[in-house]
């Protein structure tokens, strides 16, 4: 059994793992000093993780590199093994893998047990560690970023997959006065706030169907798989009170109808940039000891993806 520690859609199949970014972590480096480092999922030709990471090095001056690895779908103890005896010290993980990733790590810290889920292993010789980021770099993004506090508002939380496992510990901690999760599979999102009664405290938590949400939510939130996979906008306009600030954890082309729909109704719109640029800051301090400064990475990002020089 892994033991705590404290915190400092299907996709394609392929037969191993591929690098698409950045040199192999799978061969020895000309420059052993440079630790290696990737983020892997199943797609994750999308992900921006390395940009946002060669940015924090460089800032730092930490030596390190970091590059992309597609992992086939139901092979993940083997490939994320294979990784850490290349060398590598840690990486992040990302859609379909937050599951395996918990169940791979040997020490936990609490907000990884919480969740049940993890996005960050650390490769230590005394047991790789679990760790999620999500939920931190969701609250930063928007009670820092976005300038929204979330202490008693209420709160929607849109899925019951990996990504809401992640986040809802860390929102539950700003003491928001409600936040319900709803999702397609009712059952789901009962046993996730289930899970986090414990620490819910004076915050009403509640689950609903997709089409039960109520109305007049101060902060939505997509967890869902639906912008990536295309589909319809979840919910009905109506979960939106006016002004709400509605974020989905998707970014660049696949956020879009979501904002869009949201700015329609009135709502103020977010990508998920903010986010992955905040968790990814904390996965780099659990790495590397040090917090990168994250306002120039993610006003980067942003500029890189406008002029359309990211690969969506």
């Amino acid at each position: 059994m892994a033991r705590p520690i404290q915190a400092a859609a299907p996709g394609r199949r392929k037969q191993g793992p591929t690098l698409t970014e950045g040199r192999s972590p799978y061969s020895a480096s000309e420059e052993h000093h440079v630790d290696k480092y990737v983020v892997a999922g199943n797609p994750v030709e999308h992900s921006q993780s390395p940009f946002i990471h060669a940015e924090f090095a460089r800032q730092t001056g930490e030596a390190m590199e970091y590059g992309r690895l597609l992992w086939p779908i139901g092979h993940f103890a083997e490939s994320v093994r294979a990784l850490a005896q290349s060398g590598a010290k840690g990486c992040n993980i990302t859609v379909p893998f937050k599951f395996d990733a918990f169940r791979e790590g040997k020490r936990l810290t609490p907000r990884a047990r919480l969740a049940q889920a993890a996005n960050v292993l650390r490769f230590d010789a005394e047991g790789w560690l679990a760790d999620n980021t999500d939920g931190v770099g969701l609250v930063t993004d928007v009670e820092r970023n976005a300038g929204v506090a979330l202490a008693g508002r209420r709160v929607l939380l849109i899925g019951a997959g990996g990504a809401a496992s992640g986040v809802l510990g860390p929102l539950l901690a700003t003491r928001p006065q409600e936040i319900v999760v709803a999702n397609r599979t009712l059952d789901k999102a009962r046993a996730l706030i289930d899970r986090h009664a414990p620490v819910a405290g004076s915050v009403r938590l509640d689950a609903c169907a997709l089409d039960d949400c109520g109305s007049g939510y101060d902060v939505v939130l997509n967890a869902s798989a639906s912008s990536m996979q295309g589909a319809a906008i979840p919910v009905a306009p109506g979960v939106l009170a006016p002004g709400a600030l509605a974020l989905d954890m998707m970014y660049g082309l696949a956020a879009r109808p979501f904002i869009d729909w949201a700015e329609s109704h009135g709502a103020r719109g977010r990508d998920g940039l903010g986010m992955l640029v905040e968790q990814a800051a904390a996965a780099f301090e659990l790495w590397r000891g040090v917090h990168p400064e994250t306002a120039p990475v993610l006003a980067a990002l942003r500029a890189r993806m406008a002029q359309g020089a990211a690969r969506l």
